[in-house]
């Protein structure tokens, strides 16, 4: 594993410097007013060229903890975006503005009738609480383990819809129940994932950044199990905010895999408190920016030339 590890950073040092003389070029043929990034390693050649050729950058940054790439572009920025509060950042103060993330206009707090339209409209029962748990576009094998193994346990607090990612569908199909009104499995959604999330009780899901703030929009009680493997660990930093403010539940995944026993009384919590789990969705809905778009758009051409 190691050796191929570094053969991959060996190989990714070449390409951004191949990346770097590409967007130099490009740069100077396009003349941009203004270059607007948002972070991943390749974003650093663009952003680089950019600053050499005294082109305005923007940045934005998602997650709550900066990555190596932004932490090196912030300090050429024109002006930086966060989707978190500026406490969390260590860019300077006078051109940075804490924004949050673009996210679809679907994803709003659902009234009681939009969530009944939106039960009936999944074929989930009305009259039972809704349980929704995804592991991101691709699935989560570990979230999916624990659920497939405490599934009876969770079907006795609500009905349940697990978002599964393609690649484990078949697996889980298997042995998961098909003609049990209470439970339904996906392997991918591609649309109308905002009502689904709209109607439920309690969603269970990673830390990205972007969900975390679609959650918040949709002022879901939340529970995060961050992927602690992702380089920069910056699901279990975004995680560590919104804990912080009391506004979600976070499940070490580790833990979760010895005993799933301990994402079915996490769930279990949520559902039997009302009014705690109410003042934690209200405190995630504070960090919602329904004008992130607009105030991206809005830094970025006032940066321009």
């Amino acid at each position: 594993m190691w050796p191929s590890l570094v053969i991959r950073n060996i190989r990714d040092i070449f390409l951004i410097i191949a990346g770097f003389f590409q967007s130099f070029v490009k740069l100077i043929i396009w003349r941009p007013n203004v270059v607007f990034t948002k972070g991943g390693y390749v974003c650093l050649p663009v952003g680089v060229a950019a600053y050499l050729l005294r082109i305005p950058l923007v940045v934005h940054d998602s997650d709550a903890y900066p990555g190596l790439t932004n932490r090196i572009l912030g300090k050429w920025a024109t002006a930086i975006a966060t989707g978190a509060p500026l406490e969390y950042y260590h860019y300077p103060a006078e051109i940075s503005r804490y924004v949050g993330i673009p996210i679809a206009t679907e994803f709003h707090e659902f009234s009681e009738q939009e969530r009944r339209s939106a039960k009936e409209k999944w074929g989930i029962e009305e009259n039972r609480p809704l349980i929704v748990v995804t592991g991101g576009g691709l699935g989560a094998t570990r979230i999916n383990d624990a659920v497939a193994i405490a599934l009876d346990d969770l079907l006795r607090l609500g009905s349940l819809v697990l978002i599964s990612g393609n690649g484990q569908y078949d697996e889980l199909r298997a042995i998961t129940p098909q003609n049990d009104k209470r439970f339904q499995l996906h392997g991918f959604i591609s649309k109308d994932m905002a009502s689904l999330l709209g109607a439920a009780d309690v969603v269970v899901a990673r830390a990205g950044a972007t969900t975390i703030l679609e959650l918040a929009a949709l002022a879901k009680p939340t529970i995060l199990i961050p992927n602690g493997k992702l380089s920069g660990g910056h699901q279990l930093k975004n995680a560590e905010v919104y804990q912080s403010m009391n506004a979600t539940v976070v499940v070490n995944e580790d833990e979760m895999v010895d005993n799933p026993q301990i994402l079915v009384s996490a769930i279990r919590a949520l559902l039997s408190n009302p009014e705690g789990t109410k003042k934690m969705s209200q405190a995630l809905a504070l960090f919602a920016k329904p004008n992130a778009a607009k105030d991206v758009a809005n830094m970025i051409i006032s940066s321009a030339k």
